[in-house]
């Protein structure tokens, strides 16, 4: 009897645990959420802008071709704005780094009066274009702290002087014999550059950047020959060695960016 009973006890419960199991609510699996966007700054881009410029020259008087500096040196300089363009490529070696290279134009107009012992005109910056190489550090995914350097070349245009060759200090050399007015021809000079800026992820375009930047130039002194108003040589020359200071403010354009963009709060 109490075999009997023990079997249908096991019967029951063979049949009753399925059918509470089937009952029950089943639970929905987790949701997983989706990867977010990975950030690279790998990939090339054009940029585009402007900004406010200022040069210096350290500049004496010599005699032409032999190069005997008359007079001590002086300092004078210009300033104004100029518009910039360029591109360039980067690559992200690791989370943190993005290193690179680029070009860029700038056509400027940066104006001055450089004057020594009487003899003075107007100097003009024209342009100045830069190639060079840059690394960076990215603060966040979207804002990178970089330092730049590299090769740069200035054009300054014609300077019309006037020569006061009578003044006391031209006298004092032994000078004498030379026109009223003269020129010197326009003049490209060379050197390098230094520099550095940030720029972030604007994000409400994909792939538009905004760059803000500083950048220190440093040009080969040259000796500039003094010319009458036929063009011949005078006998005199100006030594001159710019050094270039910018700020400019630029739109950057990268080419297949992928970035999550700035994070925006979710309700």
């Amino acid at each position: 009897m109490k075999k009997i009973l023990f079997a249908g006890i096991a019967a029951s419960a063979l049949l009753v645990g399925p059918a509470m199991a089937a009952d029950m609510a089943v639970k929905a699996p987790a949701r997983v959420a989706p990867p977010a966007p990975v950030t690279s700054w790998t990939g090339c881009y054009i940029n585009g802008g402007g900004g406010y410029g200022m040069w210096n020259q350290d500049l004496y008087l010599e005699s032409d071709p032999a190069h005997v500096a008359y007079t001590t040196t002086t300092t004078s300089g210009g300033r104004g704005w100029f518009g910039t363009i360029g591109g360039g490529c980067d690559y992200q070696v690791s989370p943190s780094i993005v290193i690179g290279a680029f070009g860029d134009f700038d056509f400027m107009n940066l104006k001055g009066t450089p004057s020594i012992i009487g003899i003075g005109g107007d100097e003009t910056e024209k342009w100045a274009w830069g190639v060079g190489g840059r690394i960076g550090w990215l603060v966040t995914p979207n804002l990178l702290t970089y330092w730049n350097g590299g090769y740069t070349q200035a054009r300054f245009d014609q300077v019309n002087l006037a020569l006061q060759v009578t003044s006391a200090g031209l006298s004092a050399t032994g000078l004498s014999g030379f026109p009223s007015v003269g020129s010197i021809a326009a003049h490209t000079y060379r050197g390098w550059f230094l520099g550095g800026g940030t720029e972030y992820n604007l994000g409400w375009l994909p792939g538009l950047f905004w760059r803000n930047e500083y950048r220190y130039a440093s040009y080969k002194a040259d000796d500039l020959s003094i010319l009458d108003t036929t063009g011949a040589l005078t006998g005199l020359a100006i030594n001159s060695k710019k050094y270039v200071q910018t700020i400019r403010s630029e739109l950057v354009f990268r080419f297949n960016w992928s970035g999550a963009g700035p994070v925006a709060a979710r309700y």
